[in-house]
Order: structure tokens, then sequence, then C-alpha cells
């Protein structure tokens, strides 16, 4: 039985009110001291109480029987069920818990309701332990686990094969042997199988696939161990008694099916979109019911996908010659020596084509072709009259003379470009192709087609990719022109070859990387630069931001701006903007992207699987890979992860040579490149979360009205000027930007940096922090000296640089070691400060300050929605508890359980190291007088007082001598922040 984790025991213990458990047995439990409760034992005949239970530990202790524990050992003791039997009586709540009774030493009546009916007939008794399986499935870890490991975790497969996993509960759920009921249903289920003879679980630790018929019947179960180290060595479980039925027999309908040597393996295909898939049952278990199934349903060809070992090739030759007995052609589906289906997808990915790509290259195992590879036909002669397994472009390809002479190979026509349209003449016949430009991808070639003929002709719009079209086109055109079809289908194979090699140049010409070069006027490279070399650099940028519109947002606006510039390293940054709908979030990437030049960034609103593959080699290298919504890029995620942790994409995809034979073409996607992201979702995938720096959009009301004030400012003639001032601010930050050089950032303070090592995950954030530093100093380039050692030009980090990254660190990265994501913790503090002025003004506890949703609406302004989304996320972890109220329980009213600080549990960075320890505090008053801000007032999570003041004083604090300089560095670490 698999072994229940720590902290699910930890949470069941924690979750259950053991006073009131207690209670429902009967026992009268009344205030003992401070902190316990105390009542008669039920577990001996006392007349003076000695049962003490502790409610804020949620433990008991019996003074007269020495028993004591959690509430499962009260349930253990009290119920006499087995330590498993208690934890599942726990998790499903189950009402028989809470019935009082007499204390039992041990129980033979199940506690939990059995799954299934004791009188059902044998098909239905299978049905209702699947369902049981299937559902204990979705509660095991390891075997989620295993099937995630084996890529077949697939929510539509575990539906349609009614997967499920056996974990030795379902004997929990029946009566004990001893009694009649109990023995009769074990019976019944030792007859089927379900149980052995010994009285265990058959399947117990084991991955449960049913075999039915297509009427649903059961005919067979498969069993697979998710535990990978089992000391009897046996891994594979059936149903005792022979094989019977076939797996997924809808596959029976397609006349091609790809067979496996075991369920694993056939599922391996299904999840990757081949669905005319079964297996046999090992490589011994090819049985008379597949036969009959492939004679009966018509079958015409089988790709044996059997395991590339010595058994699993002899298997294949065996099964090939009883199939072929039939007239079923029979491939073989070659994997690497020594492995499977399943390894073979794992490891050659994308599965979906690498499969592919061995089904088209199988091998036929007829007569007088054994050993050839399919694309070999291509050169063959016609009389050689061996199947093709590859798909019918092949066919296509296999251009021989009717007269049955010897084919030569397909010689290559050149098409004439006339316009947008392109033609081939073939003697008296004649070819015009229309629509090749509409095409925007190697897997479609759809045309509109002209044949004419003398006065004869015949027009229609074809992919050339599907073979019905062709075959239609064919045989109408025939029909039209009086040509024989023959011929007209060596014609579309010459064009065919033709238009690929034009589709596929056309493409990469698209993809290859335009060498856009900005020719800038000796005005607009003097402006830049003196941007660059300004000495309050990082001020001057916020202030440029307020002055073309952008309100508040000063640490987003920053970080963003210097996650842009790290696209010159080697290792850039990635960034998402996390908010609400409409708080703003696709306005704050547009402004930062509109400082950026157009070409070394590209933006898309969505992106497919594979589209990143498919970009050009060096098409992002030090660029910007903006996605409107994370949503969008939900297909390429995968790519994106890889894209920003290795640097680079590569694919191994099929194509075809000069002879259209097939082969293997490599597509590689040259980084780095920053990605910048932005998302609605509340939880962020975590994956994603580990590789980004996440920024979240001010939702205050203050910002709102800010926000407001500006749009309002935008009608007017001041809001004219400030357009027509922007467009020559960006103009200069575009033209900054294009004069930043990919240099090296060496970091001579490197080895004295501190940062927190509590968690794995600081791994990736520390690397987040050391990119922010050599960013900063990227970005002061033109204010460095470049110094060379040993050949190796540099500019190296100042304490500036650390400076600066350490106060943005704080909330950038102390954000994502904060388990409340920043919605969810903004409305926490509403609630603190809402509970808190009810207790004043009522006079009461807060433990009897009580709340509703509508209370909290009114309060916040926020919508029902948005409410519901992070009043659950409080409520799950324990902030808050749920109490129902109400003549009918229709309200549900709240109470505050957090009674800290919200103030000290905003994100902090704690593991910084104290810059004065390097002998920064003696010259803080030099380059660091640049993070005082812009002259506007600020909003921000660390701004504390300073956030509130006006422009002027801001403006006045980067002009005063600090009274103290660690208390001047404080103040202005936290506005670089705000």
């Amino acid at each position: 039985m698999a072994r229940i984790p720590d902290d699910e025991l930890d949470q069941l213990k924690r979750s259950t009110d053991l006073a009131a458990l207690v209670r429902s047995k009967g026992v009268e439990l009344k205030k003992h001291g401070a902190k316990d409760l105390c009542g008669l034992s039920p577990f001996t005949d006392e007349k003076t109480p000695s049962f003490i239970v502790t409610p804020a530990k949620n433990l008991w202790h019996c003074m007269s029987s020495g028993k004591g524990g959690s509430v499962i050992d009260f349930i253990m003791q009290y119920d006499g069920v087995s330590f498993r039997e208690a934890v599942e009586l726990l998790k499903s709540k189950s009402p028989t818990l809470y019935k009082s009774g007499e204390p039992v030493k041990k129980s033979t009546v199940p506690k939990l309701l059995p799954p299934v009916e004791f009188n059902a007939d044998d098909q239905t008794l299978f049905s209702q332990v699947l369902d049981y399986y299937a559902e204990r499935l979705h509660e095991n870890p390891t075997a989620i686990d295993y099937l995630k490991k084996r890529g077949l975790w697939h929510e539509e497969a575990l539906k349609r094969f009614k997967i499920g996993y056996a974990d030795r509960t379902l004997g929990l759920t029946l009566p004990h042997k001893n009694r009649k009921d109990g023995a009769e249903i074990r019976t019944k289920l030792t007859r089927l199988g379900i149980y052995r003879e010994s009285g265990h679980e058959h399947f117990n630790g084991s991955l449960v696939f049913p075999i039915m018929d297509e009427g649903g019947a059961v005919t067979e179960l498969y069993g697979r161990k998710a535990n990978e180290k089992q000391k009897s060595g046996i891994y594979h479980l059936y149903l005792p008694g022979p094989h019977r039925g076939i797996w997924n027999a809808a596959c029976l309908k397609s006349p091609e099916i790809i067979l496996t040597e075991s369920v694993i393996d056939a599922l391996t295909f299904w999840v990757n979109g081949f669905e005319h898939v079964t297996c046999i049952y090992g490589t011994e278990g090819f049985t008379d019911d597949h036969l009959e199934a492939f004679r009966a349903n018509k079958t015409q060809r089988v790709y044996l996908a059997y395991d590339r070992d010595k058994a699993g090739d002899r298997a294949a030759e065996r099964d090939a010659s009883r199939l072929s007995s039939l007239g079923i052609e029979c491939f073989r589906v070659r994997f690497p020596t020594g492995m499977d289906a399943n390894e073979y997808a794992l490891k050659v990915t994308p599965a979906q084509k690498s499969l592919g790509v061995l089904l088209n290259s199988a091998e036929w195992l007829g007569a007088g072709s054994k050993g050839h590879a399919v694309e070999s036909k291509i050169e063959e002669s016609e009389s050689n009259d061996a199947p093709c397994a590859s798909s019918s472009l092949v066919e296509i390809a296999a251009n021989v003379s009717s007269s049955g002479v010897e084919a030569a190979k397909i010689k290559k026509v050149e098409l004439e470009a006339v316009g947008e349209d392109y033609t081939l003449e073939l003697g008296e016949r004649s070819y015009r192709v229309r629509g090749l430009q509409k095409n925007g991808s190697l897997e479609v070639l759809k045309v509109n087609l002209r044949l004419s003929y003398g006065d004869r002709f015949h027009l229609d719009t074809l992919d050339f990719y599907r073979a019905k079209d062709r075959e239609g086109f064919i045989r109408t055109a025939a029909s039209e022109t009086t040509l024989e079809a023959d011929l007209i289908k060596r014609d579309l194979g010459k064009l065919l070859f033709a238009l690929e090699t034009l589709q596929e140049q056309r493409i990469r010409e698209e993809l290859e990387p335009k060498g856009e070069s900005v020719t800038m006027a000796a005005n607009e490279k003097d402006e830049a630069l003196a941007l660059l070399k300004s000495p309050d650099l990082v001020g001057r940028i916020l202030e440029d931001f307020d002055a073309c519109g952008i309100v508040g947002e000063a640490t987003n606006k920053l970080t963003g701006y210097l996650a842009c510039v790290s696209r010159k390293l080697d290792k850039p940054l990635a960034v998402i903007i996390q908010s609400t709908s409409a708080a703003g979030k696709s306005m704050l990437m547009e402004s930062v992207l509109a400082m950026i030049p157009e070409e070394e960034r590209v933006k898309y609103s969505a992106m497919t699987g594979q589209s990143l593959y498919y970009l050009g080699e060096t098409n992002l290298k030090h660029k910007i890979l903006a996605i409107v919504e994370e949503e969008g890029a939900e297909k390429a995620s995968y790519a994106l992860k890889l894209l920003q942790s290795e640097g680079e994409l590569t694919i191994a995809s099929t194509g075809k040579d000069d002879q259209g034979r097939m082969k293997t073409e490599e597509y590689h996607v040259e980084g780095p490149v920053m990605i910048f992201l932005t998302t609605t979702a509340v939880d962020i995938d975590e994956e994603l979360l580990n590789r980004c720096l996440v920024l979240t959009v001010d939702e205050s009301r203050e910002q709102t009205k800010a926000i407001h004030d500006l749009q309002r400012e935008a009608e007017t003639f001041d809001g004219l000027k400030r357009k027509i001032e922007r467009e020559r601010i960006l103009t200069i930050h575009r033209n900054a930007q294009r004069l930043l050089k990919s240099l090296h950032v060496v970091n001579p303070f490197a080895k004295q940096l501190t940062f927190l090592s509590d968690r794995t995950r600081t791994r990736r954030d520390h690397v987040k922090y050391l990119t922010l530093i050599r960013s900063i100093a990227l970005l002061h380039q033109h204010q460095r000296p470049l110094v060379e050692r040993d050949g190796l030009p540099h500019i190296e980090v100042t304490l500036a640089d650390i400076a600066a990254a350490n106060a943005l660190a704080h909330e950038v990265l102390g954000r994502s070691l904060d388990e409340l994501p920043p919605q969810t913790r903004r409305l926490l503090e509403h609630l603190k400060e809402m509970v808190g002025a009810r207790c004043e003004s009522e006079e009461i506890d807060p433990e009897l300050c009580w709340f509703t949703r509508r209370e909290v609406r009114e309060f916040t302004g926020w919508s029902n929605t948005q409410l519901k989304v992070h009043l659950d996320r409080l409520e799950e972890l324990e902030y808050i508890y749920p109490r129902r109220a109400g003549m009918r329980g229709s309200a549900y009213e709240y109470e505050l359980l957090f009674d800290g600080d919200t103030d000290t549990a905003k994100p902090q960075l704690i593991g910084l190291i104290d810059l004065e320890k390097l002998g920064y505090d003696n010259k803080f008053t030099g380059w660091m007088a640049e993070f005082a801000g812009p002259k506007r007032p600020q909003n921000g999570v660390f701004a504390g007082s300073a956030s509130s003041a006006g422009s002027s004083g801001k403006a006045a604090s980067r002009r005063k001598t600090p009274k103290s300089r660690n208390a001047q560095a404080r103040d202005n670490l936290r506005v670089v922040v705000s």
C-alpha cells in the first residue's frame, strides 16, 4: 500500500475538530484550566474525569487507560479500525464518523460506504470496481506521478479508457469475511479475479487498464505496477485465465492499425494523436481474438510497433506471418535498438512528429523488399509491386510510365513566374498555379490550379498534401480534358516537387532576419548619448515615463525597462505582468516596449505550439519577444520555457529531398531572447514563475484616480502638447537603445554578495538578482571605462549598481517568496482595516466581529467574482474562517483569523548584503542620488510616508544634503522601489 505523505496527514490532523468529534461520541467535555477540556474516559469506567483534550494542539490523552494521540489515534481506538481506515474515514468525512456508540476493540462492519452493490451481476460489479479505481487514481500522487513521467497524464484518455489505480482501500469498504455479506462479496470478487484466494487485492499498487468490447463489457484487466522497485520483479498483471478482447476496439474501424507490445505503448500513440492503435499482451500475447477482429473488420495494413529487441523482432516476424495469411500488409516500425514506443516518445520530442516519422519510414515485411526502407521505393520500377507505408505523396512521386518500362527518376521542372502566378508547360498541357503566397506553413500546400489542353480546361482549388483533393482533381480533369488519368497524375507529381521547392524557399526567405539598419542623424545621436551619459540616468528614465503619460508604477516601469536592456546580455531576464482584467497590464507593457526600437522587438497576440521553432535561426537573437496574454501562448509554453532556460530551440522535422524521399530536417532558433508576457491569472504556472520576474499592477484607488486625472488632461491643450513631446522622448530612448552594445559585464563584488538560501527556488531567483545588477551596469556602459584584461574587453559593476538592484529586488524578487498573490494580500489589508474599524466603533473583540461578502464588497468596491477568488484563497490558507449564518444558511459570514501586521507581511527579500560592509556609505551622496525619482507623487509598496509627499518635496529630497548617511540611504531606496 502506498505510504500516505506526512504533509497530508498533518493537514488532516489540523483540519478536524477533535473536541467536536469527541463530543459526538457522547463524551461531555468541560473547561479544564486555561487551554484544555476534560471529560469521563470512553475507554474505562472511571468516575473522576481524566480524559483531556487540548484543542490548540488537537491532541487527547486518557489518564486512566494511558491512551492518547491525534484525531487519527482517537478514531482507531474508539471505532476499532486500522490506521488506513481511520485516515480514509477522516478524508471522506463519512457520516458514520460522528455517530455515537460504545467503543469497539475491532470493528468488522465497514465505516466507509461500499462502492459496489452486493447483489450486482458480474459486469456491473466490474464496472463499479473500475469506477472506484478511477476515483482513487486522482487521490494517489504515486499513480499520478507515474503517468506524468511516462507522458500519459491525459484527461480524455483517463476518461475514455477508464484508467484507475488499486491502492488496497477497496477492502476497507467491504464487510469482513467473517460476516455473511462480506464473505459473499469477497467470493464474487475472487471469482472475477479482483481478489486472490489469499484474500489480497490482485492489482494492489497497480494502474488498472480495462479491456472492453464495443458494448462496454469488460473482457480483461491489465495492471502495471506504479512502483519501479518490486522485490518480486513482477510489474505486469492480468486476470487469471486466457487473454480475451481487444484494447481500444474502436480502432478496428480504421483500415490501418498500429499494433504495439503493451497497453502503455499503445496509449503513448493514442495520446499523441494516433488513435487507430491497439496492443497485444506481451510478445507471446497475440491471440486468436486479434486475428479474428482484423479479419472481420477487413483491416488492410498493420504497423507492428513492438519493442526493438530480440523478443520484439521475433514476435513481429511471427505475427506478420499470421497476418499476411489473411492478406493484411505488415510493416515493422523500427525504434532505436533497445527502445519501445513510450521511451522513444519521451526522448524524441515532439512525440507527435517523431512517431509520425517512424510510421512513415516503417519497413515492409512482405516478400521481395525485406530490409529496404520505404523511401527507396521511389527509385524502383513499377514492376516491383511492394506496397508503400508512407503517405500517398510517395505514391505521386513514384512516377512510372504506363507502358511498364523501367521508371526513371523524377525530373525537376522549372515554373515560370507570371506576376503572382506560376505556369508550367508540358507539351500541349499547360498548368497555372495561383495563391501559393497565401500558404504560411510547410504543412499546407493549398493552391488554385488550372489545367488547359487545347480548348479544354479544368479549374479547381486543392491542397496538394491531401490525397482526396488530388484524386478528385485527377478524376475530374481527366473527364473534362479527355487526357489519361495516369498522365495527369505524373504531371501533378512533377508540379508537387516544383511547388514544394518554391514554398520552402519563400518561407525561409521570410524567416530570415531582416537586416534593418536605422541611420541616425548627428543631432539624434548626440541626444541619445546625452541621455546615456546623464549622471541621473535612472531618474531621467522615470521622469520620461511620466512625461509620456504613464503615472505611478515606478518599480514596474524601471524593472521592465532594465529587463528590456538585459536582451543584450547572454542570459536576459524574463518579465510577466500580473493584474486583473482592465487594470492596465497591457498599457504598462506597451509603454515599456515603446521605448525599444521596433527592429529589436517582436510582438504577438498568440502563438501555436510549433510556431517558435520556425521563426528563423537568428530572428530572435538579442531581441524582445512580447506576447500580449500568457494564455495566448499556452500551447507554446514549453518552447518559451526552454528558450528562456537554454537560450536556443532545436526541433527535428520531416521533409523531402530533391528526389522526394523522406528526410529529417533540423530547425534551430538561436537566442538569447528577452520574454515579456502579461496575464490575468491569480495562480501563475510554477515553472513560469521560476523563470520570470513577476510585476503586479497597482490597483489602488489612488492609482485609479491618478489615471483618471491623466485621461482627462489628455483631452486638454496640455494633453496635446504632451502627446507631441512623447514622440520626441520615445525617439531619444529608441536611439539610445540602438547605441547600447552587447558587452561582457564583470562584477568585482560578486563573491562578497549574499542571498537567501533557505529554499531551492532561490537558485533561480539568485540568477535573476545577479542579472538585474548586470543589466543596470550595461545600461550605464557609456559612463564606464572599457576594461581589457587578458584580451577580454568588459565593463565592471559598481556599488551603485548593486544598491539599485537591492532596492528593486525587495519588491520584485521578494514577492515570489510570499505565499499570497499581491491582489490577495491587498484584500487582506482591506479586511484588517475594515475589522479594526468595526471593532473600535462597536467596542467588540475581533473574534466576534464577523463579516459577510456583501459588506466586503461595499467596503472595497471589488466585483463579486474577484472577491470570491481571493476570499477562497484566504480561507484555504487559514487567514479567515467561514461561519454559516442566516435563517436558511443563505449567507456566509467570516471571521478574520489573521492578527499580524500587514505592513510587515509585505514583500521583503532578506539575506542581501548590507552595502555599508562594502564601504558604500562613504559614497552614497554620489551616483545613487539619481534614485530620488521624478518630480511627482509616487505610489508603491515600500514608499512609506514618502509616497504621500508632494512632488516638490521629492524633488527637494534629491538636492538635500542627508542628515545621516544611513538614514538617507534607506529613504532613497524606498523612493526607488516606489
